[in-house]
């Protein structure tokens, strides 16, 4: 609750290992909202679309940077993980690879969930 009022925070991750920093700073900023007990839902989109996969958040390594891994974790456990249907099938992933937990879904769900009442968007 923000301000006596329900918020959900959807966050669009469009970058993986090519842009280090801005990856991290996506799952970090989901983590901690959905730690804070905010409704969260994480975008894997682009080169972040990887991190769908079983063992490939816990390859990402960035100093100073908590585990990609365990912010993951954090965010399954409470809110909503979502790899671009586009993003996927460009890279050969499909339903059955991601991690449970891990939904495929496409644009009119991001833009549902990023306009609906009280939602708050954030691309990184």
């Amino acid at each position: 609750m923000l301000g006596g009022m329900p918020r959900t925070l959807v966050v669009k991750a469009t970058a993986g290992a090519d842009a280090p920093e801005r990856c991290a700073q996506a799952f970090t900023v989901a983590a901690t909202a959905a730690a804070a007990g905010i409704d969260v839902s994480l975008w894997l989109t682009g080169e972040s679309t990887w991190f769908a996969l079983p063992g490939r958040a816990q390859e990402f390594d960035l100093p100073h940077s908590a585990p990609l891994g365990e912010l993951l974790h954090v965010i399954l456990a409470t809110g909503k993980v979502t790899a671009c249907t586009q993003c996927a099938a460009r890279r050969d992933i499909g339903p059955d690879d991601v991690i449970p937990g891990v939904r495929i879904a496409g644009a009119a769900v991001f833009v549902e969930e990023a306009m609906a009442e009280g939602a708050q968007a954030l691309v990184y």
